[in-house]
Order: structure tokens, then sequence, then C-alpha cells
């Protein structure tokens, strides 16, 4: 009678525990859902119908891509919120943009995920944009339900509004504009990612971030066409650690300021990254004719190897090269460029072009020593309207204060 007893409890807590189990973490396969991935066939309403069963599961669904398959996908929203505590998107196939004949709509995103908290995006796999389509066409012309319309080119991934997300492992190549895009978004980690693009890809950014808060981004590896990270208005509290950042145009604070805006970035601070045969290295830039604040700033132990304007500070950015003198600018703060070493493949290798009317103010330089790409040559520093100090900087900055 006690062994029958014992055999019903424990037959009682297996049934409990694979209810749980069962229960707590279902997977979704897209290929279940009715994806194809043979890079030809449209997958897009597979995805979704797999997505939208992991939304409403209520406990922590895993939505699966398998690998050794090709996904075509036209622009796709996975968009919440979600009845799941969290999802976790396990990409481990190759995710294919059309090619811009073959979108079905205008857009300016292809793959979108909105309003879902505790989200995890990983795997090994692929999201390639199919770039090298789009570059040399900013006047591409589609036709969409029977009208001529002039297509702009999209970003490829962008998380809108999804606290505490997990972004870890996967590549993404060739986006024709914007690689990944996060906005509003609070507490995101983001970590060993694979982005490359040409370096004459236009505007191919790997990460920009704005309106955002608590974002740790780390142990990247970034090449692109612009920025390898830029970080953009209404964000603040970001940490960016062990970035390899080349080709690019190295890791920015902006563009703020643009036609006359309100734009403010607090507690940005870059630790330990490389910058190789960049066009910049640690950059804040901001239109004339804006307002607000970029403050609070650090860029530390930065590794340069032929890297075009190490350190620059621009707030006449105008890259149209059509803007109007204007006595108001996005003041610029509470910044220190510490622990730089390495070579310019500029003269200049310095730059503070801060503005008359609203001066750069507590800019600090520590252990500096830049030197020219190029043996027999040497870099210089320029500024103007600056004030602070510098210690042990190579090369010496005339307009700081030098303190021993």
């Amino acid at each position: 009678m006690r062994s029958v007893l014992v055999s019903c409890v424990l037959l009682c807590i297996l049934a409990w525990c694979d209810f749980e189990i069962g229960y707590g973490q279902m997977t979704y396969n897209v290929l279940d859902h009715g994806a194809v991935g043979d890079g030809h066939r449209d997958d897009s309403e597979a995805f979704l119908k797999a997505w939208n069963a992991s939304c409403l599961d209520k406990g922590t669904p895993r939505l699966v891509i398998p690998g050794e398959k090709t996904y075509l996908l036209q622009p796709t929203n996975f968009s919440g919120p979600c009845q799941s505590s969290s999802i976790h998107v396990e990409i481990s196939g190759k995710l294919l943009a059309p090619s811009p004949d073959a979108w079905k709509e205008c857009v300016d995103l292809w793959l979108t995920f909105s309003e879902v908290t505790n989200l995890t995006v990983s795997g090994s796999g692929e999201i390639n944009g199919q770039g090298s389509l789009w570059w040399n066409k900013y006047d591409l012309l589609n036709y969409v339900n029977n009208y001529k319309v002039q297509c702009e080119r999209p970003k490829a991934l962008r998380f809108y509004r999804c606290d505490s997300l997990q972004l870890s492992g996967l590549t993404l190549a060739d986006s024709p504009r914007t690689h990944i895009s996060i906005q509003y978004c609070n507490y995101a980690n983001v970590s060993y990612l694979q982005i490359r693009a040409p370096e004459d890809s236009p505007n191919t950014d790997g990460i920009d971030i704005s309106m955002s808060s608590n974002v740790n981004i780390h142990d990247c590896n970034i090449g692109t066409g612009d920025d390898c990270i830029a970080v953009n208005n209404g964000t603040f509290i970001i940490d960016i650690k062990n970035i390899a950042c080349g080709p690019g145009h190295g890791i920015s604070i902006g563009s703020l300021g643009k036609n006359g805006d309100h734009n403010t970035v607090e507690n940005i601070h870059v630790k330990n990254c490389s910058f190789n045969s960049t066009m910049n290295g640690a950059r804040i830039k901001t239109f004339q004719g804006g307002s607000g604040y970029a403050r609070r700033i650090s860029f530390e132990e930065i590794t340069l190897t032929t890297a075009g304007h190490p350190i620059i500070i621009d707030q006449y950015y105008c890259p149209e090269h059509d803007c109007e003198n204007s006595t108001s600018s996005v003041q610029v703060s509470d910044v220190t460029f510490s622990g730089f070493h390495g070579t310019s493949k500029n003269e200049q290798a310095i730059t503070l072009n801060c503005s008359q009317s609203v001066n750069c103010v507590n800019i600090v330089m520590n252990n500096i020593n830049i030197t020219s790409a190029v043996a027999s040559e040497e870099v210089r520093a320029s500024c103007s309207y600056v004030n602070g100090t510098s210690y042990a900087t190579v090369p010496q900055v005339p307009c700081l204060s030098s303190k021993a």
C-alpha cells in the first residue's frame, strides 16, 4: 500500500513538472507555421503566425528560426504587447530582404519589434538587407497599388518601446540604411554582434539610439559606411564598451539640434574601444540653431590605428554645406577624453570647433598620445571657444589649460 502511494505521488509530481515545463517553455518553429526557407518564396505570413502564437502564450515561449535556410521577408512588424512574461526569438537561419523592385509597399523600415517587454533576440543567424541593390538608387522608383511612388532606403531592424531588451550573437549585413535602430527602449543589453557593410555604403550606421535609457552595448565588431554607433536625442545612461569600429565614421554623439530642435543627451560613457581606418574616432556633432545639451560624456581607453579625426567636437556640423549662421547651439559640457593612444591619418588629430555664443565648457583631455600614421610627419590640434584642461596630452591643445 505504501509503495502504491509513493508511486502515485511521484506520478503526480512528474505530471506537474511536465505541465509546468510545457506551459512555460513552449517552442514555436516558423517551419511548422508554413515557412519554406528557400530564399525565393515570401515567408512573412508564416513568421507572423509563429509570432502571434508566441505572443499569446502566457508562459515564456521560444520562437525558433532554424538554420541552414534562407527566409525571404517583406517589411514585417512583430508587435506587442504580448501575454507572455518574456519571449525568446532564436535566429539560426538567414533573413533576407526583398530586392528594391520586389517590395510590396514603400516603407522606411524592414523588420520591427514594437512594444514587447522582456524580449530576447539571439542566435548565430544573419539579417541581410541586400543594401547593395539600393545604395546607388537614392531616387528609386517603385510601383505600389499601380501608383508610381518614390521609395526611401529602409532601415533593417528597429526595436521600438521594447523595455528590458536582450540582443546578441547575430550578424547584420548590408542594410540599405541604418542596421539597428533602438527607440524609446529602457534597459537594453546589446552584445556580441557582427555588423558589416562596405566603407562607401551611404548612411549605413551600425547602431542608432534615440529616446532611450540604460542601454549597454559591448563586445561588438562594427564596420560600416557611417557611424559605428550614434547616440541621438533623448538618450541617457548609455555604456559602450569593447567595440571594434572600422571602417566607419566612429562613435558619435549626435548629430543634435537639426532644424532648430531642442535635443538632450546625458551620461554617455565609451570605454575600451578601437578605431581602425575610420573617418573619425570619438565625435560630438551639433547643428547651429539648435538648443539643449550634451553633457557628462566620457571616452576612455581608446586605441587608434590610422584613424581620421581621432577626437572631434563640431558645433558647426553641416553635412549638406547649406546651413545658416545662428547664435544658438546645443550646449556641450563636462566631456572627458582619456587614455587615447595610436595613430592619426590626418595632420589635425584633435579638433574642438565650438560655438562663439555657446562655448564648450569643462572639456578635459587626460593621458592622450596621438602620433601621425606617417613616420616623418607630426600631428596638431586646433580649438576655439573651449573651456577646460589637459593633462599629458600630445598633441598639445592650445586653448586648454595645461596641467602637470
